[in-house]
């Protein structure tokens, strides 16, 4: 599993930037939406706290843009990050790996991704900008 870095933006900012640039951006709609994006829960705080305060914290977070750096493939066992850092993207539409993925992340920390999916139906959508998802198909759009 990679270690991540992301920076997030407002749609607002996403706008401004050149196609060129949008592209390496993602939106977070799907993340949130699908139960795929989830905050850690700091110990001791009872599941039915937390989930308010993570619901919350994603009707923020529907809204913005991201855009990743992965520095380490933890999984090797290495104890420094060590090579490049490598620009990520994220799902952000339904694939035929996510539900084994996000299932299988779920079993290792304890996480139901369905039931998140249930918290966060009301959280409005926000229009996705017509720049995403080039970044799947830079040879032609970027």
């Amino acid at each position: 599993m990679p270690s991540p870095v992301e920076y997030m933006i407002t749609p607002r900012l996403y706008s401004t930037l050149e196609p060129s640039e949008r592209c390496l951006w993602h939106s977070h709609v799907f993340e949130v939406k699908s139960g795929e994006l989830i905050m850690p829960k700091p110990a001791g705080i009872p599941e039915t706290v937390w989930e308010v305060a993570e619901t919350k914290e994603m009707e923020s977070v529907v809204q913005l843009y991201g855009k990743a750096y992965h520095l380490w493939q933890v999984d090797r066992g290495d104890k420094l990050p060590l090579g490049e850092p490598n620009l990520m993207m994220s799902c952000t539409q339904e694939s035929p790996d996510i539900e084994r993925l996000v299932t299988a992340r779920d079993e290792k920390f304890g996480i139901d991704h369905k039931r998140k999916i249930e918290l966060r139906k009301h959280i409005n959508e926000p229009e996705v900008h017509p720049g995403e998802h080039w970044a799947f198909d830079r040879e032609e759009r970027c």
